[in-house]
C-alpha cells in the first residue's frame, strides 16, 4: 500500500463511517511530520486512534494479527467489495507490524525524553498521551501498595469491634477495613447492596480514630484531612446522601473521642473535575504534581466510571503520603471514555490472592474466624484455601471484595441471574428467567399468574421474568409499562399517587412537599432501562411510545411540552439550582395565586432535600420514561425493566446486562424482542478494553 493509496482509503473509510474524521486527520498529520514512516506504520497509528475512540487505551497488535475483523469490530469488506480498515490489516503477521513500527521518529519505547507521537510496549501500541496516562496510574498505584504501613493490630481490633457491633455489617466489610489500613492505596469492590458506602464510612472513622490517638506514624495526634469525590454530579449527590445516612447510624458513643471523630469526617462530596480544578477549554487541571491537593485521604466512589485520563490526573495531584481509596463494582459498565481502570486493577479480586502475612494481619485485627477459603496459610490441610496465594502481589493485598449482598440474596432470582450473566452462562440465565411471559400483571394465586408477583412497587420478593413482545405495540408490553385502569402498575402507579394524594388547594406548603415526595418515591419504584439510545427499542422511541400509551388510557394529559406528570432527566449540571446531570424530577401542578390558574413546578429529590424548580429554569432536560443503562449506574429501582433491541449491536455486552439486572431491588423483567437471541449474544460479548493495566503491575 502506497502513501497515496492510504490517503485515498482514509477518505473513503471516513465517508463510509468506518473511521472517525479525527482518525484520518491524525494519519495525515503523521504523514506530514514523519514522511519516512511506511504506510503500514501510519495504518497502525490510525487504528490505534480508532481503538481509542472505542474505549481502548491502546491497539493490541497481537490481537490485530490474529483477527483484525474481531479486534476492530469492522467487517473486512464494504458493500462494494472494497477493503475496510480491518481488511487492509487482515493477514499481517505480528512480526511484520513490529518491523513496520521500527521508526524511532514515529514510535518510541515510552521514555519521558522521547518526542515520538506513538509508544510500543511489547504488543501494545499507544498514542503518547495514553501511554503517559497509563504510566502515571501504574506508577502511582505501585508507589502506594509497595510500602506496608506499620500499625499495632490491638487498637485496630478494638476500634473495629466498636465500629461493627454485634449484628452490624459482615465479615467481608470488616476485612475490607482492616486491609485498607495496610497501604496507601485501597480498592473496595462489590456488587449492588454489598455495603461499599457503609464500609468506607467506617473505614474513614477508623482512620480518623487512629490518627487522633497518635497511632499513625509521623502524624502526632493531628486529624486527617479527608475528601470525598465521585466522577459525576449525580454520583456525588448520591454518595453525599449515603454518607449522611451511614454517619447517623454509627454508634459514636462506643468510640473513644467519638463525637470529635464525627465532627472531623466530611459529608460534602465533590465531583472529580471540581476537586482537581478543571480549567475551561483545557484538558489540564489546576492541581497536579506542582500544585498537589491538600489532603491526607481521598475516597472516590463509582470508580468504574472513572476513565484512564482522569485517574492519571488524580494520581498526579495526590501528595506522595496521601492514601487513595477507590469504591466500585468491577463488573459494571466501564467509563464512557477510554480505559477500564477499576476492571483492570480488579482482575484478580475474585480469588483474593492474599499472602500468609496479610492473612496473619487479618486474624490479628478481626479477632474472629475468617471466611471459608482462608485456611492453609501455614501449610496445613484445607478443603478450599481459595483466597490464599504465597506469591500474591502487593496490589492483591490492597484489594477487598465485598461478597454478601444486603439488597438481594445470592440465592434469590435476581442474584442468581446476575451471577449467571457475570460468569457468561447464557443457559443458566435463561433457566432463571424461565419461559416467555405473556402477562406480568397477575399476582401469585390469581388466574393466569402462577409463579408471578404483582408489579406493585416495593414488593419484597426478588423475582425475574422474560417478556418477548410480538411488536412495538405489543399488548403485554403496554400493560407491563402502563398497567390498566383496574391495576395501575408500571408508570400508572406514580400517576395514580399524583392524583389520589393531591392536597386540597388551601393545604400548607408542607403538605404539598409531602405529596411531591410520595410521587417521586412511587415513580422510583419502576424504571424502563434501554440498551441503546436510538432505534425502535431505544430510549427516544420508548419515551415517545410510553407517553402515547399513558395519554391513550387517560393517565397523562394530551399535551406536548410541559405537562403535569412529565418526568424529566437533567442532562447537564446546574450548580446554581443544586441539581446535577442525571437527577430526575416530576412535573407537578401547584395552586396558583388567588384567581389564577395552577402553576407547573418540577419537584426533585436532590441532595439536601426536596427542590421545586420552574420549568423555564430547566432548559437542559429530556423526558425520562426510559433511561439508558449507562445513565442508571449507581441507582436502584423496585422493579427494573431492561429493553433489548431486536438486532445485534456492539453495545450489547455482558456488563450492560449485569448492570441493568442489578439496578432492580425486588423485581426484574427482561424485554427481548428476539426471544432470547440478543440476550445470549450480549452474555457472550465482554467489554475487553485493551490496556497495559490488565498485565501484572509488578
Amino acid at each position: 500500500m502506497s502513501t497515496a493509496d492510504l490517503r485515498d482509503d482514509l477518505a473513503r473509510w471516513v465517508q463510509d463511517g468506518w473511521l472517525r474524521p479525527l482518525d484520518a486527520a491524525f494519519a495525515r498529520f503523521l504523514q506530514e511530520k514523519v514522511p519516512q514512516a511506511s504506510s503500514r506504520a501510519i495504518l497502525a497509528a490510525t487504528l490505534a486512534s480508532h481503538q481509542l475512540g472505542r474505549g481502548h487505551v491502546c491497539l493490541d497488535l497481537a490481537a490485530l494479527a490474529d483477527d483484525a475483523v474481531f479486534t476492530l469490530a469492522i467487517p473486512s469488506r464494504d458493500a462494494n467489495g472494497l477493503p475496510t480498515p480491518a481488511g487492509a490489516a487482515q493477514g499481517e503477521a505480528l512480526e511484520s507490524w513490529f518491523a513496520a513500527l521500527s521508526c524511532p521518529e514515529l514510535v518510541g519505547q515510552g521514555e519521558e525524553e522521547e518526542a515520538a507521537p506513538l509508544v510500543r510496549r511489547a504488543h501494545r501500541l499507544y498514542l503518547r498521551r495514553q501511554w503517559d496516562n497509563e504510566r502515571a496510574v501504574r506508577q502511582g498505584v505501585l508507589a502506594r501498595v509497595r510500602e506496608v504501613v506499620p500499625l499495632d493490630p490491638e487498637p485496630v481490633r478494638t476500634l473495629l469491634e466498636a465500629l461493627f457491633p454485634s449484628g452490624e455489617g459482615d465479615v467481608w466489610q470488616r476485612l475490607a477495613c482492616a486491609l485498607a489500613l495496610r497501604r496507601r492505596f485501597a480498592l473496595i469492590t462489590g456488587g449492588p447492596g454489598t455495603g461499599k458506602t457503609s464500609t468506607v464510612v467506617r473505614l474513614i472513622a477508623l482512620l480518623q480514630a487512629l490518627a487522633l490517638q497518635g497511632r499513625l506514624a509521623g502524624r502526632g495526634e493531628a486529624p486527617l484531612r479527608i475528601r470525598l469525590a465521585a466522577p459525576t454530579g449525580k454520583a456525588a449527590a448520591r454518595l453525599s446522601e449515603s454518607i449522611g445516612r451511614s454517619l447517623e447510624r454509627l454508634q459514636w458513643e462506643a468510640l473513644p473521642q467519638g463525637e470529635r471523630i464525627r465532627a472531623t469526617l466530611p459529608q460534602e462530596v465533590s465531583t472529580l473535575h471540581r476537586l482537581l480544578g478543571a480549567r475551561a477549554g483545557s484538558r489540564r487541571f489546576r492541581h497536579d504534581e506542582a500544585d498537589p491537593l491538600v489532603l491526607d485521604v481521598l475516597v472516590i466512589d463509582e470508580a468504574s466510571m472513572v476513565d484512564l485520563e482522569m485517574m492519571a490526573a488524580v494520581l498526579r495531584a495526590l501528595p506522595p503520603a496521601a492514601q487513595l481509596v477507590l469504591l466500585g463494582d468491577k463488573d459494571q459498565l466501564a467509563s464512557v471514555e477510554a480505559g477500564a481502570v477499576l476492571g483492570g486493577l480488579c482482575r484478580r479480586a475474585d480469588e483474593g490472592h492474599y499472602t500468609p502475612e496479610t492473612i496473619a494481619w487479618l486474624r490479628a485485627t478481626l479477632g474472629e474466624s475468617l471466611p471459608a477459603g482462608f485456611a492453609g496459610e501455614t501449610g496445613e490441610e484445607s478443603p478450599s484455601p481459595r483466597y490464599v496465594d504465597f506469591q500474591g502481589s502487593a496490589l492483591d493485598q490492597a484489594i477487598a471484595m465485598l461478597r454478601q449482598s444486603h439488597r438481594f440474596a445470592a440465592e434469590s432470582a435476581i442474584g442468581r441471574l446476575a451471577a449467571a450473566v457475570n460468569r457468561g452462562d447464557a443457559a443458566a440465565a435463561r433457566g432463571v428467567l424461565g419461559g416467555p411471559l405473556a402477562d406480568d400483571l397477575n399476582a401469585p394465586g390469581e388466574e393466569g399468574g402462577e409463579g408471578r408477583a404483582s408489579i406493585t412497587p416495593g414488593h419484597p420478593r426478588s423475582e425475574v421474568a422474560l417478556l418477548v413482545p410480538q411488536s412495538q405495540e405489543d399488548a403485554a408490553l403496554r400493560r407491563l409499562v402502563c398497567g390498566t385502569q383496574k391495576n395501575p402498575a408500571g408508570y400508572a402507579f406514580y400517576l395514580q399517587v399524583l392524583h389520589a394524594q393531591r392536597p386540597l388547594p388551601e393545604a400548607p406548603q408542607a403538605a404539598w412537599d409531602d405529596w411531591a415526595r410520595a410521587v417521586l418515591a412511587a415513580y422510583a419504584g419502576f424504571q424502563i432501562l434501554c440498551a441503546l439510545r436510538e432505534g425502535p427499542w431505544g430510549v427516544g422511541e420508548m419515551n415517545r411510545r410510553i407517553a402515547h400509551w399513558l395519554r391513550r388510557q387517560g393517565s397523562l394529559p394530551d399535551e406536548e411540552g410541559w405537562y403535569e406528570g412529565r418526568p424529566v432527566l437533567m442532562t447537564r449540571n446546574a450548580y446554581a439550582l443544586g441539581l446535577m446531570n442525571g437527577d430526575v424530577g416530576v412535573t407537578l401542578a401547584l395552586p396558583g395565586a388567588e384567581g389564577q390558574a395552577p402553576r407547573l413546578m418540577v419537584a426533585f429529590a436532590a441532595a439536601g432535600g426536596l427542590r421545586w424548580v420552574l420549568p423555564a429554569r430547566l432548559p437542559e432536560v429530556e423526558t425520562v420514561f426510559a433511561l439508558t443503562v449507562h445513565k442508571s449506574q449507581g441507582s436502584e429501582f423496585g422493579h427494573a425493566v431492561l429493553v433489548l433491541p431486536d438486532t445485534p449491536s456492539p453495545l450489547l455486552t455482558r456488563e450492560l446486562i449485569y448492570t441493568g439486572i442489578t439496578r432492580a431491588r425486588s423485581r426484574f423483567t427482561l424485554v427481548d424482542p428476539s426471544g432470547g437471541a440478543m440476550l445470549e449474544a450480549a452474555i457472550a460479548r465482554r467489554v475487553l478494553r485493551s490496556s497495559g493495566l490488565e498485565a501484572p503491575l509488578e
